[in-house]
């Protein structure tokens, strides 16, 4: 499953990417929107091509799934990393062909919802539970959203899962 995308970054200000969020019709979440507008969220000021790679935590190795920790070693050993805050909405806006997933829908299971992306990216506010850790992208009722969530360290995610990594160049 795992699948790879190129992301441009760099391209578009702060100001400029909440615009085309705005024009592509992209529906946010209250996290989203704290995430997106919090000073700590920069773009790059350089333009740049990111290759990113779309895998299951499955597809790393986690077949039990792990917390955030966990996870990110699991992508490291496989030459993936987090990805800058900024290809969350700039990857929103190229996916636009983004499949729904509704099966199993339970809003008390753990982990992702179904067919969503989680983009793996350093916390905004590293010891802030209570701030979104980072963004993800789903589609729910033909509506493509940004959603940002929150989670403590000791969350696990589920095998079956879905996260963006930045793969290394080399």
């Amino acid at each position: 499953m795992p699948s790879s995308s190129v992301v441009r970054l760099g391209v578009l200000t702060k100001e400029a990417l909440l615009v085309k969020l705005r024009e592509a019709a992209v529906q946010m979440n209250v996290y989203a929107t704290a995430f997106l507008f919090d000073e700590r969220f920069v773009v790059s000021k350089t333009a740049y091509v990111l290759d990113v790679e779309i895998c299951s935590l499955a597809s790393l190795g986690l077949r039990d799934g792990g917390n955030f920790s966990q996870v990110l070693a699991a992508a490291l050993a496989c030459g993936l990393h987090p990805c800058p805050a900024e290809v969350g909405p700039q990857l929103r806006l190229q996916l636009l062909d983004q499949l729904e997933d509704r099966t199993g829908d339970d809003a008390s299971e753990p982990g992702a919802p179904r067919g969503s992306i989680t983009v793996a990216s350093t916390p905004l506010k590293e010891n802030d539970d209570d701030f979104p850790k980072g963004l993800y992208l789903r589609r729910l009722d033909g509506s493509l959203w940004l959603r940002g969530y929150r989670s403590w360290p000791g969350h696990i995610w589920r095998a079956a899962d879905v996260f963006a990594f930045a793969r290394s160049n080399g």
